[in-house]
């Protein structure tokens, strides 16, 4: 499956944005999908996944700012970000794997996932 992200830009503290994660070659619905973040100077770190079977997972930092959802018609996968903060810059990622979302109840990491997609950067200005 081919990833393509999209939708990031320039935002203001405090300010929304959505960006969209569109699948190509093969349907998401057999596919958990998560959104992976990366600044400058730092490592990819996980941020949501939404999972093949429904299970939704966030991040401690974005838990209450941001919502995935998926639209398998559309076989695309959507990051809303609300209430956005300067820490939340950066290069943002969707990736897929076949096989679920999490395991013992911890999000799977970003080596488990095998279809990444180019990147969207996101940049909150303070």
């Amino acid at each position: 499956v081919q990833l393509q992200a999209s939708g990031g830009g320039l935002v203001q503290t405090g300010g929304s944005l959505n960006i969209s994660c569109a699948a190509s070659g093969r349907t998401l619905s057999r596919y958990s999908i998560g959104w992976f973040r990366q600044a400058p100077g730092k490592e990819r770190e996980f941020v949501a996944v939404f999972g093949w079977s429904g299970t939704k997972i966030y991040a401690d930092a974005v838990k209450g700012r941001f919502t995935i959802s998926r639209d398998n018609a559309k076989n695309t996968v959507y990051l809303q970000m609300s209430n956005l903060k300067p820490e939340d810059t950066a290069a943002y990622y969707c990736a897929a794997r076949q096989g679920a979302a999490h395991q013992g109840g911890t999000y799977m990491p970003a080596r488990y996932y095998n279809n990444w997609g180019q990147g969207t950067l996101v940049t909150v200005s303070s």
